[in-house]
C-alpha cells in the first residue's frame, strides 16, 4: 500500500475542514474526497477509490448508519470508521453489525485517529475506550436467562467452524491482532489471515469486529472483562 485513501463524511463544514487539515500532515494518508451526507458518500464511492471512510451518524438525506449498511453491501467495499459525538449502545451495535470496522468519538486525540485509520485500512478493529467498555458491559451484564440464551445462539452460529478456525476466532474475540494470534497459536501470519477469512465466509460476516462480537457472546473460554 502506497497510502491510505480516506473519504470524509460529515454535514458540518467545519468538521470536514478540521479533519482535512489534520490528516493532511499525516504520513501515508490522503483525503481523496468529502461528502455532506450518506447519499453523497455512496455517489463518491462509485468513481473514487477509497480505503477508509470516516462516517458521521446524524446527517440529512441519508444518515451514516444507513450509508454504512449500503456501502458495506457493495463488492469490495472500503472499511468504515464511524466518527461521532454519540456513543449510544444502539448506534454502536447497529454500526458494527452493519460492517463498520470501528466506532470512535470525535474527541479522539488526532494521533489516535491517524493510527486508527491505518489500522482500519488493515482490517483491524478500532474502538474508543468508552465504546469498548460499553460492549463488554453489554456482553457480560445481561440477566442470566438472557445471557444464557444469547450464548447458546452464538455457539450454534459458530458450530460450523473447523477446529483451527474456532481457535483463531476465539483469539479474535479476545482482541488479538493477527500477529499476536500467530504467536499464541504458533502459526504464520498469512495462515492466521486465511483462517480469519475462512471463518468470516463460513459465518456470513463481513469483518473481524462482527466475529469478535459473536465470539464474546458465545463465551468461548473468554475471561470476563478481557
Amino acid at each position: 500500500m502506497t497510502g491510505v485513501r480516506v473519504l470524509l463524511v460529515d454535514d458540518d463544514p467545519l468538521v470536514l475542514t478540521a479533519l482535512t487539515m489534520m490528516l493532511k500532515g499525516a504520513e501515508g494518508i490522503s483525503v481523496v474526497g468529502r461528502a455532506a451526507n450518506g447519499a453523497e458518500a455512496l455517489d463518491a464511492l462509485t468513481t473514487t477509490p477509497v480505503d477508509v471512510v470516516l462516517m458521521d451518524i446524524r446527517m440529512p438525506t441519508m444518515d451514516g448508519l444507513s450509508a454504512t449498511e449500503a456501502l458495506r453491501a457493495r463488492p469490495a467495499p472500503p472499511e468504515v470508521i464511524v466518527l461521532t459525538t454519540f456513543d449510544a449502545d444502539r448506534h454502536v451495535h447497529r454500526a458494527l453489525s452493519a460492517g463498520a470496522v470501528g466506532f470512535l468519538l470525535k474527541d479522539t486525540p488526532p494521533e489516535h485517529l491517524v493510527e486508527a485509520i491505518r489500522r482500519a485500512a488493515a482490517g483491524d478493529p478500532v474502538l474508543s475506550p468508552s465504546v469498548l467498555r460499553g460492549l463488554i458491559r453489554r456482553t457480560v451484564a445481561p440477566e442470566n436467562g438472557a445471557r444464557s440464551r444469547r450464548a447458546e445462539e452464538a455457539r450454534a452460529r459458530l458450530a460450523p467452524l473447523a477446529e483451527r478456525e474456532r481457535q483463531v476466532a476465539r483469539e479474535v474475540g479476545r482482541g488479538l491482532s493477527n500477529a499476536d494470534i500467530a504467536r499464541v497459536l504458533h502459526l504464520s501470519v498469512p495462515t492466521v489471515k486465511t483462517h480469519v477469512s475462512a471463518a468470516l465466509a463460513r459465518l456470513g460476516l463481513t469483518n473481524r469486529v462482527q466475529l469478535a462480537l459473536l465470539v464474546r457472546e458465545s463465551e468461548l473460554d473468554l475471561p470476563d472483562g478481557d
